[in-house]
């Protein structure tokens, strides 16, 4: 497939934003000989290796697909009908090599972990203390976690007929020897948003769609496994699957999928007689927040704003991206995030052979769902040049200074380092008008500092994604649990470059990966949060912004519970108590605290804060509305 990504020479930003900070020459890079970026962790445990999960965001999940493969039993693969002739060996011989090395030192202790850890035992123990099934359950999964399957009849798609071109090995074959074909699959139709022509793809359904990614990699099925030992089934707990690539306007329209999610909330609830909880997991939790907004509009379900009320005991927010995710916009921008960006050098060779930058860049937008994970709350929350509310004492850079160029010959690199609401623009200008359509029509990323703002933004679907521009459901019973791990670096700021042969290329910029300075590791610069999610985005809003009398006008309670990341040295999964963000899903702790509010029992979980994100949260510049109107004057 063709790929055009467009490039724009930019007009240097006349904004406040240039005025606060120096002009670095061009040919001069920011970091120098000496400087030190120092970043001060607190109360987190040392971690016992460097870990990483390249599984877990986009396609970096090349990675993690090779261990799957690994981790099977000699015979797994030939069991499988839908792979035919293709052997792990054919797919160690395609993909490169360094991927695969990276893998073959965790097998045997993955292999241990599932032959070892009894997932059933926190659901049995909690059956012994008397818990049992009280509220239905409906789980709502993050980005990527639902397979998608194939259900176009045209020539190009009759071989893959209901087959998962997303979430099993059938991808796995289709990427590695029809690539092409593959690509115009996954992708979405680039002007409308939806199903290219003669392309059907659409999300699995059950607990099939979400239980495991591909062979050995779980995802929701320890939860599952957990709530099957209390007492559920498919009659009382349900899995509310999507096509994560769609925004959500476009969810709607092309699925059905928020009339689904009502009809299934109020099935549960009339036959059941009990309120229903929601559970969520990162991408997930936004999907629920805009669904609030829908249901209760004119515009969408017409419940009411009474709804959620009426149906809805509690939501279970597991890792929810609230605020979204700084790695996306790397991802989008350049194809790259600290995954691509930290493999070896053989490693990355071959990962650009066999889907480059370019590519990757080309796949996430063509992808409207992905961004819906773009930064939320802009220099108000992330911070300027000179300052973030989660810079550390004696940090010599902020992380405020999101984007950071080194100079070169090359026109593409702008002429001064940028915010996040900086990064944002300059992304917006460099990309196709395409892609900016698509997202300025389905999201918005800003702050309303005014309770008539908030209301207002209650009939515009754009906004409501955004819990800065809108307010949580008057529901003056529903119970929020905020459930996130903390301890794990977590990607906070970027260098860039030129790209090396920009002729070669129709990316702008590329991550310096040679920039290996104090803390700036590849071009990469860490903070705080679950490996995937930053703690500003996890915990702002469940520790300060709903407590802000606009965003939760009927006093909604909130209870945040975080979990320090305390892995298991030789266990690549993390064990029972991971805090990353995906293996968190089979955190033992996790799954206690689910089950106790599903059973009814949510009233006797406290809160537990042990991070900074407290003191975080009181330097965002976002105040109750009087405080807003005294700090203006």
């Amino acid at each position: 497939m063709a790929s055009t990504l467009r490039r724009r020479a930019l007009v240097a930003d006349n904004s406040s934003e240039s005025s606060s900070v120096a002009s670095t020459p061009r040919d001069e890079s920011p970091v120098k000989p000496g400087d030190k970026v120092k970043i001060i962790h607190h109360n987190h445990p040392p971690k016992t290796r460097k870990r990483r999960n390249t599984f877990i965001f986009f396609l970096g999940s090349l990675f993690g697909l090779i261990a799957a493969g690994l981790l099977a039993k000699n015979n797994d693969l030939i069991e499988l009908p839908e792979i035919g002739e293709l052997s792990m060996d054919s797919l160690l011989d395609v993909l490169p090599a360094g991927l695969v090395t990276d893998m073959r030192d965790l097998i045997k202790g993955e292999r241990d972990f599932v032959d070892s850890y009894d997932s059933f035992s926190v659901g049995l123990k909690a059956r012994s203390e008397g818990l049992s099934v009280h509220h239905p359950v409906i789980m709502v999964p993050g980005v990527i976690s639902t397979g998608l399957e194939s259900w176009g009849t045209a020539n190009i798609s009759r071989p893959y007929f209901r087959k998962r071109l997303w979430g099993s090995w059938t991808m796995m074959k289709a990427l590695v020897m029809d690539k092409d074909i593959w690509k115009k699959h996954i992708m979405l139709d680039k002007k409308t948003g939806l199903d290219p022509p003669n392309i059907k793809l659409r999300a699995a359904q059950g607990f099939d769609a979400t239980d495991f990614f591909i062979t050995g990699y779980w995802i929701w099925s320890k939860i599952l496994e957990n709530l099957a030992s209390l007492g559920y089934d498919p009659t009382n707990s349900f899995t509310a699957a999507y096509d994560w690539r769609l925004s959500y306007q476009n969810l709607e329209l092309r699925d059905q999928y928020f009339t689904r999610l009502k009809s299934y909330v109020e099935l549960a609830h009339q036959f059941s007689g009990e309120k229903v909880v929601l559970a969520s997991h990162s991408m997930g939790s936004q999907v629920l927040f805009y669904f609030f907004h829908w249901v209760a509009s004119e515009q969408g379900g017409k419940g009411g704003n009474d709804w959620v009320d009426r149906h809805v005991e509690a939501w279970i927010n597991i890792s929810g991206c609230m605020l979204g995710a700084v790695k996306d916009i790397t991802a989008i921008l350049s194809g790259e995030m600290r995954d691509t960006a930290q493999l070896n050098a053989f490693a990355v060779y071959g990962l650009e052979k066999f889907l480059s930058k370019d590519e990757r860049a080309e796949i996430f937008r063509a992808m409207p769902g992905m961004s819906a994970m773009l930064p939320i709350g802009g220099d108000a929350v992330w911070g300027n040049l000179t300052w973030a509310p989660d810079d550390q004492p004696g940090q010599k850079h902020s992380f405020g200074s999101f984007l950071n160029f080194r100079r070169g010959v090359n026109w593409t690199t702008p002429d001064k380092n940028l915010t996040i609401a900086g990064s944002m623009r300059y992304l917006m200008d460099t990309t196709d008008d395409w892609y900016r359509d698509q997202i300025e029509k389905s999201y918005s990323q800003g702050v309303a500092h005014t309770t008539a703002e908030v209301e207002a933004n209650e009939n515009n679907p754009r906004k409501w994604i955004n819990p800065l521009e809108t307010r949580l459901p008057l529901a003056p019973n529903l119970k929020i649990y905020c459930f996130y791990g903390v301890g794990k670096p977590t990607e906070r700021a970027y260098y860039y470059r030129s790209p090396e042969f920009p002729a070669l290329t129709n990316l702008n910029v590329t991550i310096d990966t040679g920039l290996i300075v104090d803390d700036i590791d590849h071009g990469i610069i860490m903070g705080e949060g679950d490996g995937t999610v930053n703690l500003m985005s996890t915990g702002y809003m469940c520790s300060k912004g709903w407590h802000i009398k606009r965003y939760n006008p009927a006093g909604v309670k909130v209870t945040v519970v975080e979990m320090p990341h305390e892995p298991e040295r030789f266990n690549p999964r993390g064990g029972p108590n991971t805090a990353d963000h995906v293996d968190i899903l089979g955190r033992q702790t996790l799954n206690e605290l689910i089950l106790k509010v599903v059973a009814g029992k949510g009233h006797m979980i406290d809160d537990y804060v042990i991070s900074n994100i407290t003191k975080y949260a009181e330097r965002v510049k976002i105040y109750e509305e009087a405080e807003e109107n005294q700090e203006e004057k």
